[in-house]
C-alpha cells in the first residue's frame, strides 16, 4: 500500500486525514492513537515498521516537477508573504520597490473590479494574499491549495478581516467535483508546464457554469521579481532558494498575454482578455461559454 492522505485506520477503522504528505500515519494507514501504541501489538508494530521503509522509500525517490513544486511551497510558506511585501532578500531598492507596490495596487483594483459573485473557487490559494478580497465579493468561498501549511496562514489573514471561507487540502489539479459561478488563480498559470496549459484551463472551464468567470493575476518576466539571490529564470525553469539555504528548482513559465488569451478560447472561454502592469503583473479573465 502506498501513501494515503484519507484513510480508515487498519486497526481501529477512524477515519483520519494527514497534515502533510510526509506524515508516518498516511504511510502506516494507522490513526495517531493507534501508531502510539503499537509497542503492545503485533499488527502495530507491523504497519509501523511497514510505514517507515515506506516513507524511507519515498524520501529518497527523485521528485517530479509537481512534487518539487509541492515541497518548495510547503517550506516556503513563512516566508512567502516577503514575496509580496518586498521584505527581506526581496527588496530590490527604492525605486524597484515603488514600481513594484504601483503594479500591486493596479492588480488589487483590477480584481476588485472583477464581476466575481455567488461561489467562487480559489485554486492555489498559498497564504490567501488575495483571499479577503475575494470572500468580499463571493456568497461563498472554497479554498483549495495542496499543502496544508499556507492554507494555516489563509486562515489566520481571513481571520484578521472578519471573514470566512471554507479552507480544504486539494491539489490544483484535482478534477472539478461541482460547477460555480467564480474561479480564481494567483499567480499558479506560471507554475503549469507549456504541454499541460491546455488541460489545466480544460479544467478549469468544467470548474465553472456556463456564463461563469475566470480570473487570474500571474507573473511576467522581470529581472527584479524575485529575490536578490535567485539566478535568471531558464527554459521555464527557476531555481529558487529560501531563507534556510534550501534550493529548488521549479516550473516558472511568463506567459505572453497573446499566447494565454488564444489558450483561454480554445478551451471553451468566451470574451478572453489579458492586461498587464507595466512591470510585473498580467490579469486576466474569460467566460466559460454557454
Amino acid at each position: 500500500m502506498s501513501f494515503q492522505s484519507d484513510f480508515n485506520c487498519l486497526w481501529c477503522g477512524r477515519p483520519y486525514r494527514t497534515r502533510t504528505d510526509s506524515d508516518l500515519e498516511g504511510y502506516a494507514l494507522l490513526c495517531p492513537d493507534c501508531v502510539g501504541r503499537a509497542g503492545e501489538n503485533e499488527f502495530l508494530r507491523f504497519r509501523l515498521k511497514e510505514g517507515l521503509r515506506l516513507r524511507g522509500e519515498a524520501e529518497r525517490a527523485p521528485r517530479t516537477p509537481d512534487k518539487e513544486l509541492q515541497v518548495y511551497y510547503a517550506a516556503r510558506a513563512g516566508e512567502y508573504d516577503d514575496w509580496f511585501l518586498r521584505k527581506g532578500r526581496y527588496s530590490r531598492g527604492a525605486i524597484a520597490d515603488t514600481a513594484w507596490a504601483a503594479d500591486m495596487d493596479t492588480a488589487t483594483l483590477w480584481l476588485d473590479a472583477q464581476p466575481l459573485s455567488g461561489e467562487i473557487v480559489e485554486l492555489a490559494a498559498g497564504t490567501g494574499w488575495w483571499s479577503p478580497l475575494l470572500a468580499s465579493k463571493a456568497s461563498t468561498l472554497w479554498l483549495y491549495d495542496i499543502n496544508e501549511e499556507p492554507l494555516e496562514f489563509a486562515r489566520q489573514r481571513l481571520v484578521a478581516h472578519g471573514l470566512a471561507a471554507h479552507i480544504h487540502v486539494r491539489d490544483a489539479w484535482a478534477e472539478p467535483d461541482r460547477q460555480v459561478e467564480g474561479l480564481f488563480c494567483g499567480f499558479w498559470l506560471s507554475h503549469v508546464p507549456r504541454a499541460r496549459l491546455a488541460d489545466f484551463l480544460a479544467l478549469c472551464r468544467r470548474w465553472l457554469k456556463p456564463g461563469g468567470r475566470l480570473a487570474f493575476i500571474d507573473s511576467r518576466r522581470d529581472r527584479e521579481s524575485s529575490a536578490i539571490d535567485h539566478p535568471p529564470p531558464e527554459n521555464d525553469l527557476s531555481v529558487r532558494k529560501l531563507d534556510d539555504g534550501q534550493t529548488f528548482t521549479i516550473v516558472k513559465v511568463y506567459w505572453q498575454p497573446e499566447e494565454l488569451e488564444a489558450a483561454l478560447l480554445a478551451a471553451g472561454f468566451t470574451s478572453a482578455r489579458v492586461t498587464t502592469t507595466p512591470r510585473f503583473f498580467l490579469m486576466g479573465e474569460a467566460v466559460a461559454a454557454a
